[in-house]
């Protein structure tokens, strides 16, 4: 699977959000064509995240494993694979050893 390595012609949020005591934090992408993604990273952790809109979780570093609302099975990702969640939903997402960087490509 190929990594998305940059991104071009974008605006970037400044002001970083930061969830779960810092655990995560990520800055918000709007690309030319007015696309809205994020890109942040997630320290070795188990967190729970909730959607409004599709979400398409893009490895570039690290690995995690998610378990997507309604399942009971964690599932493993890493750089290069994607996994999409339902909007109006949510994921656990389970991170150990390196962090896990990420693009979220919104829907």
């Amino acid at each position: 699977m190929s990594t998305t390595e940059s991104l071009q012609n974008v605006s970037v949020t400044t002001k970083a959000n930061v969830y779960f005591d810092g655990k995560c934090v990520s800055h918000g992408l709007t690309l030319a064509d007015g696309t809205k993604k994020s890109v942040g990273v997630i320290l070795p952790s188990t967190l729970t995240f909730n959607t409004g809109a599709p979400e398409i979780m893009e490895g570039t570093s690290g690995r995690c494993e998610y378990k997507l609302a309604g399942s009971d099975t964690w599932v493993a990702s890493g750089v290069g694979e994607k996994f999409s969640v339902p909007g109006n939903s949510s994921f656990e997402i389970r991170v150990s050893g390196e962090p896990y960087s990420y693009i979220c490509h919104f829907g």
